[in-house]
């Protein structure tokens, strides 16, 4: 499946900086970065130690890890949603997975922030109000629209329509509220839900909340920063990390072995891509199950809960319909087992029907009829 995440933040945010240490890219920062006609766009391929190792035991022809890609747009300044975003920008975060919110947590004398000081809380809050305040719209027209057609129609028609009208209303009440419509998704009827994805609505996507920190907040410092924002903003479906922004750009010009030892010297222990890919898997419930030969070893991206015979279509559509059965046996006992013909020796490598729940990590081969 595939999987975009767009990242937002205030104009000086550093979020395109961002977009770079995350992608290894050169996208232009600062006055020339992104406008919302032509954001920037890359694709990053997911790092999974387990793909390493699979690779490593069956030293196959590819390697093919899951990826995702980044859309880095225009920044969104205060007052936006008010004004009413453009077409290309409102366009470009409705149809985002998920929302990488950048909030300035660095210091520069260079590049002044655009409220006068750098308040990383302030921002966050900024910008979440500036996405309610967009959907609040969205939800009001929707209402205003379904007034004015709702006597020209009976029957079921009318029924659904006064169905949707009945959840536009709660959805106004939580927005007025100022609870982002991820927080209410839960409560709301499944066959709701299903109607709520064709409006893209801002709020209800998981959001990533990522500091941007300059050097002189790295350890202690960073942590602190994480520590108050994940009590104040972390919530279901919302998240907080941090990320040295330009220093894991500069990071990504060099190569692996000064990388590491420049990582080394600042004492940073991972790569904030690693970082930010996980934690933004976990907001969106997604996960990895790998398919392995001589040929190739490759992950795919399901969600959470997905049955084998789903799992089966993410690799074809004709393996999903002739599905027979999954031969599967999980990461771990199959790399304890040292391969395949040892993990069935083992009973380790199991057949399961159509109903069954891939797990994380799970190693599956589909038999299905052509």
């Amino acid at each position: 499946m595939s999987t975009t995440l767009v990242i937002i933040g205030l104009p000086a945010s550093g979020k395109s900086t961002v977009f770079n240490a995350l992608t290894r890219s050169e996208a232009q920062t600062g006055s020339y970065s992104a406008n919302p006609d032509e954001p920037n766009l890359a694709t990053v391929k997911v790092p999974d130690a387990r793909l390493d190792r699979l690779t490593e035991m069956f030293r196959p022809q590819k390697r093919v890890p899951a990826d995702v890609q980044y859309l880095d747009v225009a920044g969104i300044a205060k007052g936006i949603a008010e004004k009413g975003m453009s077409g290309a920008l409102l366009g470009h975060l409705s149809q985002a997975d998920a929302l990488v919110l950048v909030a300035r947590a660095f210091d520069d004398p260079n590049v002044p922030h655009v409220e006068g000081s750098v308040d990383p809380a302030r921002d966050i809050e900024t910008l979440q109000l500036e996405l309610l305040f967009s959907d609040l719209a969205a939800v009001e027209k929707r209402l205003e629209r379904i007034e004015n057609q709702k006597q020209k129609v009976v029957g079921r028609e009318r029924d659904a329509m006064e169905r949707e009208r009945a959840l536009m209303v709660r959805l106004r009440q939580a927005l007025e509220a100022e609870m982002p419509l991820r927080e209410i998704l839960p409560e709301i009827d499944p066959e709701d839900v299903k109607i709520l994805r064709g409006f893209g609505f801002l709020t209800a996507k998981p959001l990533l909340v990522l500091l941007n920190l300059g050097e002189d907040q790295l350890g202690d410092v960073a942590s602190a920063l994480v520590t108050a924002c994940r009590e104040r903003f972390e919530r279901p479906g919302a998240g907080v990390a941090a990320l040295p922004g330009q220093i894991e750009m500069e990071i990504g010009r060099l190569e692996p072995d000064d990388a590491a030892a420049f990582m080394s010297d600042l004492g940073i222990a991972e790569s904030g891509l690693d970082q930010v890919i996980r934690r933004s898997f976990e907001l969106l419930g997604l996960m990895p199950f790998f398919t392995v030969g001589p040929d190739e070893c490759r992950a795919w991206t399901i969600r959470r809960g997905t049955t084998a015979v789903e799992a089966a279509g993410e690799i074809h559509s004709d393996i999903q319909r002739g599905f027979i059965r999954a031969e599967v046996v999980g990461y771990q006992d199959l790399i304890s087992a040292g391969g395949l013909p040892e993990a069935r020796k083992l009973g380790k490598l199991r057949r399961e029907g159509k109903d069954y729940v891939v797990e994380d990590g799970d190693v599956i081969n589909f038999l299905f009829n052509v």
